[in-house]
């Protein structure tokens, strides 16, 4: 694995100072305003809702939760206004963001394209926090999640990706990008329900047929 630089003594507000883990949410402050918007969105609520659950026991041990987004092409808007617009402009993907919407503790970081790691701070926060472990959720599955988690696993990050917290606008699509993660990025795709998150930022992960085990250490 690569060396880390010493972590700087403040970056940040009021989140965890130091966690292994963290959880990142892609893309999931969406208008859904594009041709495979309609496909897309009944896949995308039922995986937000256990995204929704799942952030909810991250904060509860610690976990730091990260929201990366697309600036959809507008490059003088901050994050709160892209909330804003998905919630005020009778957007497809308004019950969505209703459904995930960032809390004050919550990071924030805008994408100018699929990855979140690509011209973006996250690096420097992951690396601030001492974060090893990257759950990775939200929208799409075979686009911005692929290009993250392939970023991630350059980066040494050990990769976990629920499998139901997740979408695409097919299920084919869905399952074959969770397929590469898998075979190419050495990546887990367990269901959300298997992750346990341990306070101080740890994370244990529960098999379906066998005893759990720790993807970080």
């Amino acid at each position: 694995m690569a060396s880390r630089r010493p972590r700087a003594q403040d970056l940040h507000g009021n989140a965890p100072d130091k966690a292994e883990t963290a959880l990142v949410l892609v893309d999931v402050i969406n208008d859904l305003e594009f041709p495979t918007g309609p496909q897309l969105l009944r896949a995308a609520l039922a995986a937000g809702r256990r995204l929704k659950d799942l952030k909810r026991r991250a904060k509860r041990a610690g976990v730091p939760c990260i929201y990366v987004n697309d600036n959809f092409g507008r490059w003088r808007s901050d994050f709160s206004a892209q909330v804003q617009h998905c919630l005020r402009d009778g957007t497809r993907g308004a019950a969505l963001v209703e459904l995930l919407l960032p809390e004050p503790d919550d990071y924030f970081v805008l994408k100018p394209k699929h990855s979140a790691f690509y011209e973006t701070c996250l690096s420097v926060l992951l690396e601030h926090l001492g974060v090893r472990t990257l759950v990775l959720a939200g929208f799409t599955t075979d686009s911005c999640l692929t290009f993250t988690a392939t970023d991630a696993y350059v980066r040494n990050y050990q990769l976990v990706v629920p499998r139901d917290t997740s979408a695409a606008a097919s299920t084919r699509a869905h399952r074959e990008a969770l397929a590469l993660m898998r075979s190419v990025l050495h990546g887990k795709t367990p269901p959300a329900r298997a992750l346990t998150f341990v306070r101080g930022g740890s994370l244990r992960i529960r098999s379906t047929t066998s005893a759990r085990t720790r993807s970080s250490s």
